[in-house]
């Protein structure tokens, strides 16, 4: 890459100056990265080595201030930063980059899957850091930085749940690396300290809340942020808590807000807590307060680089939440990566141990060392097909993936119908009422059984493999017997299989008694973790993405009146096999996922003003929507999913 040169007149004392202390820096220190003669005489850049000692490592905290006063006591907040680094860089005026996890999670909840905390000595300098990442990586010549968000463990302000503080409590350390923002030797004192061991090159990890950070920051488009690895982090905090109006179950953010403040954030943050109940009604009216929050319309700010993990059967961040970032991403030209797993809301290092330290490792040395490993020409996506069985692709959606849109039929039992290329008969309808009690297990269980609680529409037994990539959308045209309804759609792989235990304790791991270790230990921080293994079970379907949505979008509806609605479901990459069927299920409450409505409603669905829109592979004769009408089908297309050839019929889509 070209840079500018600022000044071309350099004196001929400073290039030897230059050379001269670089060759010495060459001949006596250990390097970062090894190179190597390979084949052809072509010379290729190794892996960084652990050439340093973990046991010498520097361990030290700083405050940083924030600029922001969150807590409202006169002056502005600093948050916690515990360093561990390693010395002989610093010894030899060498700075390091930083790998960077800023959480809520350090002294409430615990990181991993041993739920460590941070642990310190009597200086208040940092004996344990949680997980993996000082032990492996300091000895490779990183420096390890774990950020208490602000009202959490040792900083100050206020939680405020994905919001300005938290993003600034990430942020404003980034900008402390690189030279822009202040840091302290204390919680209150004035001695200020500089990272002048730091190279500025920063790359956030993390999973769940800290995922979500590492979003948000990079968002602002923060100079400094190299690269981000969130694992199960969520994009836009509205869709955390509500989808499309639907209340998600349980809770709202002042309940999380309560649960990883610090207990002096507790008797100074009344305030803030109040600010959170307020802009964010259980309504699910999207207010500034979720604008905020909403990291996805930044996502032309950008600047980092983006390595995404998400459990495909993550049912707390939910897989929209990784979908809508990723495809913000694509349009604005991001590097990126993906590892989509067949877990719940479960860490890379807990399925896929081996694998992800060495994928981490050469992401980080490219990004944040300059390596040139050649892990930004890999392919872009490994995807879980079955338990322990990756593939992978060079891009994702994989190339010929069409959004193809399937019509919605009526079939010879009342609330089992077909989902094929045949437009439905106009004026046919289905109708279900909603079951709270009941959910998406329960509807799939019964997929060919008429049930009062659910209509379902399933192609034949398919021919051939057909490959669902990406995130689908449905479109119904329903009313409702009363004022109010939400309904659930899910797509189901009809047919048996072999699975991630994913409903169970641990979302599809079991956690064994054995242990192995990834990086260098001290007395107090052993990098020898709990092996894990997959949790399994043969099951005759299952659930591969799901929706939900308020049919009235927030407003009273009229009982018996149509309405439009399109709602998304969650991105997912799925292969239903020959001989299985795909299922689209819809009903009302899915009971444990969302809150039901105020009312019981009975719901009809208008099929031939109805449809699905899947992003397929595999199925010959894509049926690409026509705007305000049905696309014509194909006799192939038909012949694949097992069902009749659709007649070329052009159908008008009226408004609702």
């Amino acid at each position: 890459m070209l840079s500018h040169v600022r000044d071309a007149r350099i004196h001929w004392k400073s290039v030897v100056a230059v050379v001269v202390t670089a060759l010495i820096a060459l001949l006596t220190a250990p390097t970062a990265a090894h190179a190597t003669a390979r084949g052809s005489g072509t010379v290729r850049q190794e892996l960084s080595q652990p050439d340093y000692s973990y046991a010498d490592a520097i361990r030290e905290a700083v405050w940083v201030d924030t600029g922001l006063d969150g807590d409202g006591d006169g002056r502005t907040d600093r948050v916690a930063v515990d360093i561990v680094r390693p010395s002989e860089p610093a010894e030899a005026g060498r700075r390091v980059p930083v790998i960077m996890d800023a959480s809520p999670y350090y002294s409430c909840c615990g990181r991993g899957n041993e739920s460590q905390t941070k642990t310190y000595d009597a200086s208040g300098n940092i004996l344990q850091a949680p997980l993996f990442y000082d032990n492996y990586f300091v000895p490779r010549g990183y420096a390890s930085v774990l950020v208490d968000l602000a009202g959490t463990d040792r900083s100050d302000g206020c939680v405020d749940v994905g919001g300005r503080s938290d993003i600034q409590s990430a942020k404003a350390v980034v900008d402390w690396l690189n030279g822009r923002a202040k840091g302290y030797r204390t919680r209150t004192g004035a001695t200020a300290v500089k990272a002048t061991w730091a190279t500025g090159s920063v790359g956030m990890i993390g999973k769940s809340y800290d995922a979500t950070i590492a979003n948000g920051v990079a968002a602002t488009g923060v100079k400094g942020l190299k690269t981000i690895v969130p694992i199960g982090g969520i994009s836009s905090w509205y869709d955390y808590y509500f989808s499309q109006g639907a209340a998600l179950y349980d809770s709202g953010p002042d309940w999380l807000s309560g649960y990883v403040e610090s207990a002096g954030a507790r008797t100074r943050c009344a305030a803030v807590q109040q600010k959170i109940v307020d802009g964010a009604p259980r309504s699910g009216a999207w207010t500034s307060f979720w604008s905020e929050r909403d990291y996805v319309k930044d996502a032309g700010k950008v600047r980092a680089s983006v390595f995404a993990v998400h459990g495909m059967q993550d049912l707390n961040v939910r897989t929209k939440h990784f979908g809508q970032w990723w495809d913000a991403l694509a349009r604005n030209g991001v590097e990126r990566k993906v590892w989509l797993s067949q877990t719940g809301h479960v860490d890379p290092f807990d399925y896929r141990r081996t694998q992800w330290a060495d994928t981490l490792h050469r992401w980080f040395d490219h990004y944040l060392l300059g390596v040139p490993n050649g892990i930004d020409h890999e392919p872009a996506a490994d995807i879980e097909r079955s338990p322990d069985h990756w593939t992978t692709d060079r891009t994702w959606p994989p190339a010929g993936t069409a959004d193809t849109t399937l019509s919605l039929s009526s079939g010879a039992t009342p609330g089992v119908g077909t989902l094929g290329p045949a437009p439905a008969t106009p004026g046919s309808t289905e109708s279900f009422t909603d079951d709270p009690a009941l959910w998406e297990e329960d509807w799939a269980a019964a997929a060919d059984t008429s049930t009062p609680a659910k209509t379902a529409f399933s192609t034949g037994t398919l021919t051939k493999d057909l490959r669902l990539s990406g995130s689908s959308s449905v479109t119904l045209a329903a009313s409702s017997s009363t004022t109010s309804a939400h309904v659930s759609a899910v797509l189901a792989d009809l047919g048996p299989q072999t699975i991630r235990n994913y409903l169970g304790n641990e979302e599809g791991i079991t956690t064994l008694t054995t242990r192995s270790c990834y990086g260098d230990s001290t007395a107090y921080d052993s990098a020898c973790f709990l092996d894990t293994a997959a949790d399994t079970e043969n099951v005759d379907y299952q659930v591969v993405s799901r929706g939900w949505a308020d049919l009235g979008q927030g407003k009273a509806l009229t009982p018996g009146k149509a309405y439009r609605i399109t709602f998304e479901l969650a991105a997912t990459d799925h292969v239903i096999q020959a001989g299985h069927r795909l299922a689209l299920i819809v009903a009302g409450t899915d009971a444990g996922l969302i809150d039901p409505a105020d009312t019981t409603p009975k719901v009809t669905i208008d099929l031939a003003r109805s449809w699905a829109r899947l992003p397929l592979s595999g199925l010959a004769g894509g049926y690409a929507a026509v705007p305000k009408q049905q696309p014509p089908a194909s006799a192939t297309a038909g012949s694949l999913l097992g069902l009749p050839a659709a007649r070329p019929v052009m159908r008008p889509v009226p408004g609702v």
